[in-house]
């Protein structure tokens, strides 16, 4: 298979890398550390229309594809993952539902803002007590006259703290199971909406995540986001397409890990040579160069399938599982690789370490995809297999 990009999304990779080489690699371990990134920076990314690439242009969106994300997230990873899933939630997770599932008169009023990077969105999904089993929802919505009526709790709301719009799945027939789970549109302000205070996290930092409390939201009848009881049909098929983002932030990591790896190989002398010349340095640099490699074909090639139209189930799990277990190696051997001084908080490839672990966590943990990888390869040669629990189906965690 010969995966070329086009030569439009190569000069948007160039613009990408430039943005991120100016105004955010210089922040990131600052930013890190304070645990956020400024809150004028959505603004700055929506001038460069990365705040709206799935978004047609009739709406203020870019008009790309998944390429065209794939491209801005793993340019955007390769200096500070928190930014990248910052606007991987905004762009694969809110505007995908709403540009979806959401009526034109929903599109026209909700995404031209989001699109700009005036506001960023929130998708809320996962709660206390489901992660992976995400179709048994506690989140109650319940129809009173020309409202809804929304209680609740949602947890680690990736864009919580500072969004303007949440995407928000709740049960409204409750003893249905997936299929009585819809979505709302929640304007941020609305009264009963409490968000809670910034979670303390191992990794993407810059990024915040907060648990949401909802006590007798009310928002209006047409907030609700798609058919009724069809929230669930939706969510599945952002994730599928989510999957594939979450690879391209981890690639991103993973090259940032390489060339910084690199970079201090040439540079830290041990016996009176640059360790690169080591054959042991050499062999984890040729196994980084693997995997990136095999990462970025297969991530590509995921991503052109859903441009093409196609449905990815098989290949936006596997693609997820292989980029994120890939991105956390990487990082170890890079640490290894910068002896002493990667364990510091002083270079870049221990805060890597930490922002890629959770992409073996979020849009669905590697177990759950490995039994969804399987069936989906066995329903390919016309077989199914036995299902354990019902949960295996489900999407998995994300927020």
């Amino acid at each position: 298979m010969i995966l070329n990009l086009s030569d439009e999304l190569e000069a948007l990779r160039s613009a990408v890398a430039r943005f991120a080489a100016e105004r955010i690699a210089p922040f990131a371990q600052e930013w890190d550390r304070r645990e956020a990134f400024p809150d004028d920076l959505p603004l700055r990314l929506g001038e460069q229309g990365f705040m709206g690439v799935l978004v047609p242009e009739e709406y203020g969106g870019a008009g790309g594809g998944y390429q065209a994300l794939a491209v801005v997230l793993e340019e955007l990873a390769r200096h500070d993952g928190g930014v990248a899933l910052a606007l991987e939630a905004h762009n694969g997770l809110c505007l995908e539902h709403i540009l979806l599932a959401g009526t034109e008169e929903q599109k026209r009023r909700f995404i031209p803002p989001l699109a700009r990077g005036e506001m960023i969105g929130a998708w809320c999904l996962t709660e206390p007590g489901s992660g992976t089993d995400a179709a048994a929802l506690r989140c109650r919505a319940e129809r009173d006259g020309d409202r809804w009526i929304i209680n609740g709790a949602k947890q680690f709301i990736t864009n919580g703290r500072r969004a303007g719009l949440y995407v928000l799945m709740a049960a409204t027939r409750p003893e249905g199971g997936g299929s009585g789970i819809s979505a709302f549109l929640i304007p941020r302000g609305v009264a009963g909406l409490t968000i809670g205070p910034p979670e303390e996290k191992l990794g993407m930092r810059s990024s915040d995540t907060v648990p949401l409390t909802l006590s007798d939201v009310r928002v209006p009848a047409d907030h609700l986001l798609g058919g009724l009881d069809r929230g669930f049909e939706v969510v599945k098929r952002v994730l599928e397409r989510g999957r594939i983002m979450i690879s391209a932030l981890s690639l991103g990591l993973a090259r940032g890990c390489l060339e910084d790896s690199l970079r201090y190989a040439h540079e830290r002398t041990s016996f009176g040579q640059p360790i690169i010349q080591y054959q042991a340095i050499q062999h984890k640099i040729a196994d980084m160069v693997i995997q990136v490699e095999a990462g970025r074909l297969f991530l590509y090639h995921a991503a052109a399938l859903q441009d093409a139209g196609e449905a990815t189930p098989l290949e936006s799990a596997a693609v997820k599982v292989f980029c994120s277990e890939m991105a956390t190696r990487i990082a170890l051997e890079a640490i290894q690789i910068h002896g002493g001084y990667g364990y510091l908080r002083d270079y870049n490839v221990e805060r890597r370490l930490r922002d890629a672990k959770l992409c073996e966590i979020g849009e669905g943990t590697s177990e759950i995809l490995r039994v969804l990888i399987a069936r989906a390869a066995a329903r390919r040669h016309g077989l199914e297999l036995s299902r354990a629990s019902e949960a295996e189906e489900r999407p998995g965690r994300r927020s």
